[in-house]
C-alpha cells in the first residue's frame, strides 16, 4: 500500500465566547454541539466529544494529517459563529473570544477526556472557567503569563 500515511492526532480544544458572555444558553447548546459535529465531518475531522456551559466549548477532535490544530479552530469557531448569526437573530451579538487552547491527548487518555468533556455541568458547579483552564495549562506544562491570560 503506497501513498498513505497514518497519524493519530487527538486534540482536547478549549475556547469561549467573547468576555466569557453566557451567550450558549441551553436551547442553542442542543443545536450547537450537533452543528459543531457537522462542521468537522465536513472537513474531515472527527469531533469525538462536545461539550461546555454557558460561556466555553470542550471539543475532542480527531484531525487528519493535513490539519494544523490552529485550522481546525478557526473552521470550527467562523462556521459556528455564521451559523448563530444566521440561524438565531436574537443572537447578533455573540462573537467567539479569538484566544484557544489545545491540548494534545493519546490514545490511552481518550475516555476520560471523553468522560470529562461529558461532565462539564457538574464541574463547573466546583470550578470557574479561569480555574479549569489553569489546571488545563499546568497539566500539560503550558508555560504562560497570567497577564495576558484574561483579556
Amino acid at each position: 500500500m503506497f501513498g498513505m500515511s497514518y497519524v493519530s492526532a487527538y486534540f482536547h480544544c478549549v475556547f469561549s465566547t467573547k468576555e466569557r458572555r453566557r451567550y450558549i444558553t441551553p436551547e442553542l447548546r442542543v443545536r450547537l454541539w450537533p452543528f459543531l459535529g457537522g462542521i468537522a465531518r465536513q472537513n474531515k475531522m472527527k469531533a469525538i466529544e462536545v461539550g461546555g456551559v454557558e460561556d466555553h466549548v470542550h471539543i475532542l477532535l480527531s484531525l487528519p494529517s493535513t490539519m494544523a490544530v490552529s485550522k481546525a479552530v478557526q473552521l470550527i469557531k467562523g462556521g459556528s459563529s455564521k451559523w448563530i448569526h444566521d440561524t438565531f437573530p436574537d443572537q447578533r451579538m455573540f462573537a467567539w473570544q479569538k484566544e484557544y487552547g489545545a491540548f494534545s491527548v493519546s490514545v490511552s487518555q481518550l475516555d476520560k477526556a471523553i468522560e470529562y468533556i461529558r461532565n462539564q455541568e457538574a464541574h463547573h458547579r466546583k470550578k470557574t472557567f479561569q480555574e479549569e483552564f489553569l489546571t488545563l495549562l499546568k497539566k500539560h506544562r503550558i508555560e504562560y503569563n497570567e497577564r495576558y491570560l484574561w483579556k
